[in-house]
């Protein structure tokens, strides 16, 4: 097969990570793998595992980007793709409108994946045009199926998101080297229980709710630290401001570190005693809750979205009304005191079975009788 995926950019982030996962088990499985996007800091991880990087930058939300349709249209009609893979909205629709112009019975076929519950709108609804689509929780294909009446069920298809559990070993100990720096980059740490946080500087990230925890926890006596590892959005730069003047104000700032950006949160992770999720809007997956509990690192996370589906298989323990933070410290509590036991094993939520069911996914639609 030869497949081109389409993104915005390859940065950082859920949907990138996918992308990339995806792309890797097709140069493995023998395919030709593409991705389009308008670069980024995984461009060269992408390429070091075969894949072709394509430059174009489709995801500026502007009239100005509608120029791109026809030159892609022949573009996508030179290159000859067999699949053509939609994960965004506005690349997704200038896509869309380039595929639309091509002859039905030529053109690649047309995959889309619901990586987000976006506001509800026709310009949201673009990531349900697939000839087949791809949600990635229970979650998402129930927004999916309350929210676009027009989409045919019978399109969708759920595949999970999913890590290698060798990237995020159960039991996994950072090296002494690693811990020496570590400890010498922040040794507030030290001889503290850690309570991680990881994602960026978002306001849906509940970093405030994050805030409240710490602070009842150590009003309660608990000797936490609280670890916010992430960095700051470019474009919510006032919001990361705001978190900073929060924390001081607050009396805080000795109990709670911000990390930034960091690519080694595997480590991380071995070295916090939990990990919090407290988006307060629900997530399609949460990745950043499977990967700590994959190394067995109790989590308490809000119980919605994607997260409540991972918490309820690994770990239905570490699960909490949405904004009740006084109901997380105390789970919090009742596991620094091991009151609860260990996150099960992750045999569910697997990298090679995403991999698995995303490239039989292609080879069903290229089997399938096409329509106009």
């Amino acid at each position: 097969m030869k497949v081109l995926q389409v993104l915005p950019a390859l940065d950082t982030g859920g949907v990138e990570r996918g992308t990339v996962d995806i792309a890797k088990a097709l140069v493995q499985a023998g395919h030709d793998s593409s991705v389009l996007s308008q670069g980024g800091r995984m461009v060269t991880r992408l390429e070091k595992q075969g894949s072709r990087h394509v430059d174009w930058s489709l995801g500026k939300k502007s009239p100005l980007t509608l120029r791109h349709v026809r030159p892609l249209r022949r573009w996508l009609t030179s290159e000859a793709f067999d699949i053509l893979h939609l994960r965004s909205r506005m690349p997704g629709w200038i896509c869309w409108l380039a595929w639309k112009g091509m002859d039905p019975q030529t053109r690649p076929r047309l995959v889309t994946t619901v990586h987000g519950m976006h506001s509800v709108s026709r310009y949201s609804e673009i990531v349900c045009c697939g000839e087949r689509v791809i949600v990635v929780s229970e979650s998402i294909r129930r927004y999916v199926l309350d929210n676009y009446p027009r989409c045919d069920p019978n399109k969708l298809h759920l595949i999970y998101r999913g890590i290698n559990p060798l990237e995020f070993p159960r039991g996994h100990q950072a090296s002494e080297k690693w811990l020496s720096e570590w400890y010498r980059e922040f040794p507030q740490l030290l001889d503290q229980r850690v309570i991680t946080m990881a994602g960026r500087l978002t306001r849906l990230k509940g970093h405030h709710d994050f805030m409240d925890v710490i602070a009842q926890l150590r009003d309660a006596g608990q000797p936490v630290h609280g670890l916010i590892v992430g960095g700051e959005d470019p474009k919510r730069i006032a919001y990361a401001r705001e978190l900073y003047a929060a924390v001081d104000q607050r009396g805080l700032a000795s109990h709670i570190t911000f990390a930034g950006h960091r690519g080694d949160l595997r480590d991380i992770y071995s070295v916090s005693d939990i990990v919090l999720s407290l988006s307060t809007q629900p997530e399609s997956f949460g990745r950043t809750v499977l990967e700590p509990l994959s190394e067995g690192r109790p989590v308490v996370a809000y119980d919605h979205g994607g997260v409540a589906e991972i918490l309820e298989a690994l770990y239905p323990k570490g699960a909490v009304p949405v904004r009740d933070t006084t109901a997380a410290a105390q789970q919090i509590t009742a596991i620094l005191a091991g009151q609860i036991a260990p996150p099960r094993r992750n045999d569910r939520f697997l990298l090679d079975v995403m991999a698995r069911d995303t490239l039989a996914l292609y080879k069903e639609l290229l089997s399938s009788q096409r329509t106009g």
